[in-house]
């Protein structure tokens, strides 16, 4: 695997070793040995979503119990996204993002503290993320996936399906007092 860092810090984009032939393809999308000597990990809870093209889910952030994740398309599309929401941090507002599918097998770590989201680029894009603290409701927040202030170069807003709870997400200037998680560096 070959773990390449993008622009914020600990944000890393992971390219396992694929091996294709005339039957498809296989690659180890976990291996605790791996992941543990580059920090990721470890983890409680497994999801997957499956979503239409042009749907947006995010920004999503949990504080307190942020959570890592590990995100990867077994199947389709999606342009992924991590934006530092770290109170006080250098990079604060910025996003790194990617590609992310099913055929290329890359994987994007996105560390506790991060806002996370992504668009689907096709129909039936099946989504899975490993995460380091369990979905806790309670202490989840969301920031507009549009913020102008951040930034983030969707591939196509002008169709973007968005859920009603992200679409009514405040700005990251307007999050409430003690939402987001402070900069520990």
């Amino acid at each position: 695997m070959n773990a390449e860092p993008l622009a914020l810090p600990g944000v890393m984009l992971l390219k396992p070793r694929i091996f294709r032939d005339e039957r498809g393809h296989f690659f180890e999308a976990w291996r605790a040995a791996e992941f543990d000597g580059i920090g990721i990990g470890p983890f409680v809870q497994d999801n997957v979503s499956v979503s239409r093209k042009n749907v947006v889910r995010g920004l999503h952030l949990q504080h307190p119990r942020a959570q890592g994740k590990l995100v990867s398309v077994l199947s389709g599309r999606v342009f992924d996204v991590a934006v530092d929401v770290r109170m006080g941090s250098p990079t604060f507002g910025q996003w790194a993002g990617a590609e992310l599918s099913g055929a290329n097998g890359f994987q994007l770590w996105v560390p506790p503290g991060f806002a996370h989201g992504f668009m689907a680029l096709t129909d039936g894009a099946v989504f899975s993320y490993k995460c380091t603290d369990y979905y806790t409701p309670s202490v989840e927040h969301t920031v507009l996936w549009s913020d102008p202030a951040i930034g983030v170069k969707w591939p196509s807003v002008d169709s973007a399906i968005i859920a009603p709870k992200d679409a009514a997400a405040p700005l990251l200037a307007q999050m409430p007092v003690g939402s987001l998680p402070a900069w520990g560096g």
